[in-house]
């Protein structure tokens, strides 16, 4: 149990905002990112570019989870994986141990593409950064770091599944 957050509400619904603030204003320079790198390479939609960051994190994953993951139905999950194939980032294969799921797998190609997204957001936020003060950086590092756990506890909490490989 945690202990009462000795903080006035307005302070925490001041931090919400704030971290909702920046959020929309990355999603932004994300976007303008994708949109960059795109323009001299095969396009992918925001959609598109989601379902290959979660199958970019587990080696592997099945079509099952990563339907579970972005919480999308199969069929639209089906149609991003089909033009992701279509432009060579994404490959789908037999599972084998279950000839009823696929395993997919991001082909170099999928790779590449999100390394040069990923740079790209990297160098922006880096500049960002590298102009804050050290005490604003060390701030924002343990604030981060705090942030970061507790969306991985919630998510974990309520995307729970006791074996997101077994079969249903």
């Amino acid at each position: 149990m945690t202990a009462p957050d000795p903080a006035p509400p307005e302070t925490r619904h001041e931090a919400t905002r704030s971290a909702s603030s920046i959020t929309e204003h990355l999603d932004v320079m994300w976007e303008h990112a994708r949109h960059s790198i795109t323009e001299t390479t095969a396009p992918s939609s925001t959609s598109q570019l989601r379902l290959m960051y979660v199958v970019d994190s587990e080696r592997g994953m099945r079509m099952r989870t990563v339907c579970q993951r972005l919480a999308s139905a199969p069929p639209t999950v089906t149609r991003m994986c089909d033009r992701l194939q279509a432009i060579g980032f994404l490959e789908r294969l037999p599972c084998p141990d279950d000839g009823r799921e696929i395993i997919l797998h991001l082909t170099p190609t999928g790779k590449d593409h999100l390394q040069r997204i990923r740079e790209q957001r990297d160098t922006m936020l880096h500049r960002a950064i590298n102009s804050m003060s050290p005490t604003e950086r060390r701030a924002l590092a343990t604030g981060l770091a705090g942030l970061q756990t507790q969306l991985n506890a919630a998510h974990a909490k309520e995307h729970h599944t006791p074996d997101s490989h077994s079969a249903a």
